[in-house]
């Protein structure tokens, strides 16, 4: 027996991006039907989606307050997988410039958005004549799918629902609950309600029947008062029924031995390639092309998140250190502010790109000696699993995915507590290290050998579904 599996998120790699939900989704996946799952996909058509083999399938009507809003749905196949995907195309919704917003202001009618796509989903599920045994949610922005089934269904497949970032809970005015459709009895504690507003992650995480997050640690971190962004009761209530899962790594396109968009190649036996791409890297940045000058690099959104605060107050220092710092990225218009000023002053040992290059992000990952992660918290996180397949020796802190994939002196270098000095700390460590070859290539092939591809992870999931088909009396195997 087959398992089916419906996976719905917001966004998917690539076809649609705004951070590692996109490349969970578009990973993952493909992962779980080389275990012999039958897999589908389904996401908002947005402006400028497109699939080569894409045909409209047919038409949804939604309900939403009392208004009847037409859609569209379309099926192509996942490039690069072939997998089939449902794109949920409505042009007043989606046809917009961002997925949530633009001017770093979400869109006003996001519930209204969200409602519509979970709605349409379930809708051609019921048309299509596929009928899947597990629905995998992701995030806010799917979670009213596990809250509409249990409420409006006798016999509902069962639902997954993932945390990728708890901070990001999908809030709206409670004046707007009417919109979703659903009875009054779901708008209160122990539902959508918080605070008086309708939140949609707190649906999800009470409706689903078996809940996950992207790595073990931050599943413990979130169900503290610290972590929990207010939801951490709703988590401790449910703590039996949440699993942790470190999100894996798709080789085929970050691995330095296939990766076209270096100017080398090269692997853990010959590392000569590295060099080449470090020349390239210091050259794209305007830098002294010094062979031995260790390079750290930053690949991240410039929020106090990633830790922005505690490099600004040592990126001084480190620079004195005869070093060079290159950072891709954009966020908070502060630190756009501050890098730029710096870099004007430190001009041969700072290089700087406000936005966003992924050939350029595939550089650094490559080119850099060092990379830096020193978050604030960090569900899964993926660019220190890039690091490592690319020899880069990644410094973090302890917290979320980073805990679970960076043991200090081993592979990479790791600070706990939230303070800038403890971070210097550890980047002298890491240049102390570099100093010395014979420690820095040991440190370099270990990471580059260790296996963090999403196959380990694809199985745990198997387990997961298996689990929550049971729960609503569905007899799949575990192995799909």
């Amino acid at each position: 027996m087959t398992m089916k599996l419906l996976f719905c998120a917001s966004e998917i790699v690539p076809l649609a991006k705004t951070g590692g939900l996109a490349d969970v989704a578009g990973a993952l996946p493909g992962a779980l039907a080389e275990h012999g799952v039958e897999v589908r996909l389904a996401m908002p058509g947005y402006r400028g989606v497109a699939l080569p083999d894409a045909s409209p399938r047919g038409a949804v009507t939604v309900s939403l307050g009392g208004e009847r809003v037409d859609g569209t749905v379309v099926e192509g196949h996942l490039p690069g997988s072939g997998l089939p995907v449902w794109l949920i195309e409505q042009a007043s919704f989606f046809d917009r410039g961002g997925l949530y917003g633009e001017g770093g202001r979400d869109y006003p009618d996001n519930l209204a958005r969200f409602t519509f796509f979970s709605r349409a989903v379930l809708q051609w599920v019921e048309r299509a004549g596929w009928e899947p045994d597990v629905i995998h949610c992701h995030d806010w922005q799917t979670a009213l799918i596990p809250v509409i089934l249990r409420t409006e269904r006798t016999r509902p497949p069962a639902t997954v629902f993932t945390i990728h970032n708890l901070a990001y809970q999908g809030l709206f005015p409670a004046a707007q609950f009417p919109i979703t459709g659903l009875p009054p009895s779901v708008f209160t504690m122990r539902g959508l309600e918080f605070w008086g507003q309708v939140n949609l992650m707190k649906g999800g995480l009470y409706f689903a029947d078996i809940l996950s997050t992207v790595s073990e640690t931050y599943a413990r971190e979130i169900q503290t008062e610290e972590f929990g962004a207010g939801l951490d009761g709703v988590l401790r209530d449910r703590a039996g029924d949440l699993q942790g899962i470190l999100n894996g790594v798709d080789y085929s396109v970050w691995d330095p031995s296939v990766d076209a968009l270096l100017p080398a190649r090269y692997s853990a036996d010959d590392l000569s390639g590295k060099g080449v791409c470090k020349r390239a890297l210091q050259e794209a940045f305007g830098l002294p092309e010094e062979a031995r000058v260790p390079v750290i690099g930053m690949v991240t959104r410039l929020a106090d998140q990633k830790g922005l605060d505690l490099v600004a107050e040592i990126i001084e220092e480190v620079l004195d250190a005869r070093v060079q710092f290159v950072l891709l990225g954009t966020g908070d218009p502060r630190y756009h502010t501050l890098f730029e000023e710096l870099k004007a002053r430190r001009a041969t040992a700072l290089g700087v790109r406000l936005g966003f290059d992924n050939r350029l992000a595939h550089l650094i990952e490559a080119g850099a000696d060092l990379f830096l992660m020193p978050s604030r918290y960090e569900p899964s996180g993926l660019n220190q699993l890039y690091s490592l397949r690319y020899g880069t020796v990644p410094v973090v802190r302890k917290t979320g995915g980073l805990a679970d994939s960076i043991v200090d002196a081993q592979n990479g270098f790791v600070f706990e507590p939230y303070e800038s000095r403890a971070l210097l700390q550890a980047i002298r460590r890491a240049l102390a290290a570099y100093k010395t070859p014979r420690t820095w290539r040991r440190l370099q092939q270990h990471g580059m050998r260790a296996d963090f591809s999403w196959g380990r992870s694809a199985r745990q999931y198997l387990a997961l579904y298996a689990r929550a088909a049971r729960r609503v009396g569905r007899a799949v195997p575990a192995g799909g």
